[in-house]
């Protein structure tokens, strides 16, 4: 997709989002050039909520005010090293979440829905305590199925049961280049993987397997946690 036809579908999927949810931002800007991720060599960063507090005795869209950005640059790295790349679904997945960034600035409820959170289940689970196995997915959403929490990435892949069960291995994709991993033989609800050697560092890298169900099935299993199936392996990765 081109730098203006990029423009345009991305101008055209934000006035899509009903207002109520972009009230306190001040509009959408687009940029040519792509953006390198600070930490992660050859990731790219997709968007930005850009937000400045100015002084008031409450907080609100009039004192909290934001800008979505996007690197078209970025998308377009992206798309070059995966072909089944869906740019109009990645604008509506990219703008959401930086709007979802602005409604917690204004909620003030980023330590919930933020990295903060992420951060204690991450320290939770290495303590053997109850977690949220879908903690990482409050991190920063560096690509679609990817996040980073701190210096972690987690690289997340939903299967079904049976076609898990005849996958020979497991693909997975970062910074450009194509891997593989043995079978891990069980699937779960989730199935966290480290990375233990095969790829340059940094950084900690875990391959997240997510059994693939039905709406009614995920939203009864969130909220009795007690029956979420979770396996912990490592693994070495090789091109």
């Amino acid at each position: 997709m081109d730098f203006e036809t990029f423009e345009t579908q991305s101008r055209r999927i934000y006035e899509s989002i009903p207002k109520a949810y972009r009230e306190g931002v001040d509009g959408l800007t687009v940029h040519r050039a792509a953006l390198p991720h600070p930490r992660f060599p050859g990731v790219y960063t997709l968007g930005e909520c850009l937000t400045e507090s100015y002084p008031s005795s409450w907080d609100g869209p009039d004192t909290l005010r934001s800008q979505v950005l996007l690197h078209w640059g970025s998308f377009r790295a992206l798309a070059a090293v995966d072909p089944t790349f869906d740019w109009n679904e990645q604008i509506w997945e990219t703008l959401t979440h930086e709007l979802r960034h602005h409604l917690e600035s204004l909620a003030d409820t980023d330590d919930l829905l933020g990295v903060d959170y992420a951060m204690e289940h991450t320290f939770q689970r290495h303590q053997g305590l109850d977690f949220d196995p879908g903690y990482y997915r409050h991190g920063d959403r560096l690509a679609p199925g990817i996040y980073a929490v701190e210096d972690e990435v987690y690289i997340e892949q939903f299967w079904k049961r049976a076609d898990f069960a005849r996958a020979p291995e497991i693909r997975f994709s970062w910074a450009g280049r194509s891997y593989g991993i043995g079978h891990p033989g069980e699937l779960g609800d989730f199935h966290f993987i480290r990375i233990v050697d095969g790829i340059p560092a940094p950084p900690y890298l875990e391959l997240v397997l997510v059994r693939r169900s039905s709406w009614l099935k995920r939203t009864r299993a969130a909220l009795r946690r007690e029956d979420i199936e979770v396996f912990e392996s490592g693994a070495e990765a090789r091109e």
